[in-house]
């Protein structure tokens, strides 16, 4: 089960949550190896939050994270680097890192995102398939609230109309990942101020590994 939702507040402040459970107990096994891929991608672009650091690049960073991860449970071959940078890995990760926050749950992107993600000397890709979907990538300054939430998505018609092109086939087993795509998603997602030397997540902390989320569920708490 995926749960995306937040809060406003009495000020209008708005929130982005977002966890994946299982629905029984436990998760069954790809899916507990699928969502250990996910939470390292995750930390993978927690720890780059800092001013000065282009969102794009802690995007690609998490998406390097993905494809490794997904590399070695089978789903991806060959190198990560080269993967993301052909956007191979899209096939399972379509959309961006995150976006800024505010008073909106996507702040201000009704302004446009080329003005409020990004900067004329560094424009949005608005045709490659996967990063066109980024909507925030210029680099990070202190007071910025944004998003993070890397996710793995299997979609049963791009996969096949992927595979019926034979695109990204070095990259790609289609082999294995046909026998999943009912496989569906998983996301996990916070939010964070960047501050002069780092970030600061903001709200309640929420369980995000395996054996809190387990421990939640032991508990009786579903």
């Amino acid at each position: 089960m995926l749960n995306d939702s937040g809060v406003e507040t009495a000020l209008g402040y708005a929130s982005d949550l977002t966890r994946s459970f299982p629905v029984g107990k436990r998760f069954n096994p790809l899916q507990e190896e699928l969502y250990a891929v996910v939470l390292n991608a995750f930390k993978t672009a927690e720890a780059a939050l800092k001013p000065g650091v282009a969102f794009k690049n802690i995007h690609l960073k998490a998406c390097e994270a993905l494809a490794e991860g997904l590399i070695q449970i089978g789903f991806m071959k060959g190198n990560a680097q080269d993967a993301v940078a052909a956007h191979a890995h899209a096939l399972f990760f379509q959309c961006g890192l995150g976006h800024m926050l505010g008073l909106d749950v996507h702040d201000m992107e009704d302004l446009g995102e080329q003005y409020v993600g990004y900067t004329a000397d560094e424009p949005k890709d608005t045709k490659t398939f996967g990063i066109k979907s980024l909507r925030l990538g210029k680099k990070l300054e202190a007071g910025n609230v944004v998003t993070v939430e890397p996710g793995i998505y299997i979609i049963p018609e791009l996969t096949q109309m992927w595979a019926q092109q034979n695109l990204h086939h070095e990259f790609i087993n289609y082999d294995l990942l046909n026998k999943h795509l009912d496989f569906g998603g998983i996301r996990i997602e916070d939010d964070y101020v960047i501050k002069d030397s780092g970030y600061h997540r903001l709200g309640k902390y929420l369980e995000r590994e395996l054996n809190e989320i387990y421990d939640l569920k032991d508990q009786g708490t579903d």
